[in-house]
């Protein structure tokens, strides 16, 4: 096995072991502390600390301590939220969400930048396409990251009839530490000509500068949808759909369906990228989700209908896993220059879409959050195509450049001879 695929595995099974604690916790949180509405604003603060940690912690973290360092130090921030999760209250949750939420942004930048840049070194060796690796990288990361929901969701429904306890985590900080090798970032920051000359201050608002790429701006909307369509799944579907027909005991099972067929799904869809492109597969998604939004607008649940509750979570989970393994990977290919403020923003946008799809999860009817995912997803979709026109462009404008500059060198040599 090579470097770059061994640390590729140990991040994804320290992600597995980390999220098999949290993931659990997280979906059972509207329905768990429901009193006074604990359990979402536990989520809406962790989500409102990712904001403010996405906007000035990753870069200059990631470059001062480098990806390992932030990973591991980053998982200790999740540990503080599981302890607090034993005797949840407001004075427990809301200081455990804050400090989860600022280790979130450097944990999921560091990560992502980690892949990337293994994947392009990878690639480079190998002679291959660097895009290419690093789509696949991601869908092997997802593939094992996304079976923790599998595993926590299975432990606090079946196993032990709880959420997983604080040792999962602190296997996860002890695998990374022990086992991940720490990336050199000197070849990237050479790659940087002005990097030398940023001053800490400038390092440390590198992701609101990064809103100057329009690049970056058109991605919005298409960022934010990650987080509105997780959060409707995890805190309103549970909730409305599954807890109030079926029981909250089904909650488990629902979100292990969900997250078998995502992380299926992840691997297929990270190596199919190469032969159809991305585009087609963020089209693919999209039409998945346009489809069971109206499906779920229609639908009357009724608990003899026991097939139909896993059905929507399984057709979800295979329009995350183009989500999350194609945009990620979006991210890395577009932003290869500038990965941490590139990532910091990713997670930025997604954090926002969380942070409102729970904050109106208290105060609006599911119709109404319903409709708010088709405006979403259309608006994220149209300005991806967007994206995707310009890109294309430039690589038009690029080629036509390198061909005249390539016609001027053999007129230059036909000259001298």
């Amino acid at each position: 096995m090579d470097k770059y695929l061994k640390n590729v595995l140990v991040v994804s099974f320290g992600f597995l072991l980390l999220f098999t604690a949290f993931g659990g916790l997280q979906s059972l949180q509207s329905s768990l502390n429901a009193d006074e509405g604990l359990g979402v604003a536990s989520l809406s603060i962790i989500y409102g600390a990712l904001i403010l940690s996405s906007m000035f912690v990753p870069p200059i973290v990631i470059q001062k301590i480098g990806c390992k360092w932030t990973i591991v130090v980053s998982m200790c921030c999740y540990i503080t939220y599981s302890l607090g999760n034993f005797y949840p209250s407001w004075y427990t949750l809301v200081p455990t969400s804050v400090i989860l939420g600022f280790g979130g942004a450097p944990l999921w930048a560091a990560k992502c930048t980690y892949l990337t840049i293994s994947g392009n070194r990878y690639a480079k060796s190998a002679e291959k396409e660097g895009k290419d690796i690093v789509n696949q990288y991601f869908g092997l990361f997802f593939l094992i990251f996304q079976s923790s929901g599998v595993w926590g969701n299975l432990i606090s429904s079946l196993i032990f009839g709880q959420t997983p306890d604080k040792g999962v985590g602190i296997l996860a900080v002890l695998l990374i530490t022990i086992f991940l090798d720490n990336i050199d970032l000197k070849e990237e920051e050479e790659s940087r000509r002005d990097d030398k000359r940023e001053s800490f201050w400038m390092k440390t608002f590198a992701t609101v500068r990064h809103l100057q790429d329009k690049r970056q701006a058109l991605l919005i909307p298409l960022t934010m949808w990650s987080g509105f369509e997780q959060g409707f799944l995890a805190g309103d579907f549970t909730k409305s759909y599954v807890t109030c027909s079926l029981g909250i005991h089904f909650v488990g099972y629902v979100m292990i369906c969900f997250a078998a067929v995502n992380a299926t799904c992840s691997l297929l869809f990270g190596k199919l990228s190469q032969y159809t492109g991305r585009m087609f597969l963020f089209f693919l998604a999209a039409l998945t989700n346009f489809a069971t939004i109206i499906a779920l607008l229609f639908w009357m649940p009724y608990p003899t209908e026991l097939v139909v509750f896993f059905l929507f979570p399984a057709i979800w989970g295979m329009a995350d896993a183009i989500w999350q393994t194609q945009t990620n990977s979006l991210y890395g290919v577009l932003f290869d220059k500038n990965k941490e403020a590139g990532f910091a923003n990713y997670r930025l946008w997604e954090s926002l879409g969380f942070v409102i799809a729970y904050g109106y999860s208290n105060f609006l009817c599911v119709s109404a959050k319903l409709y708010i995912l088709l405006s979403v997803l259309f608006l994220g979709i149209t300005l991806y195509a967007v994206v995707e026109y310009i890109e294309k462009k430039e690589r038009m404008l690029s080629n036509e450049a390198n061909e005249v500059l390539g016609i001027k060198v053999c007129l230059y040599q036909q000259t001298k001879m």
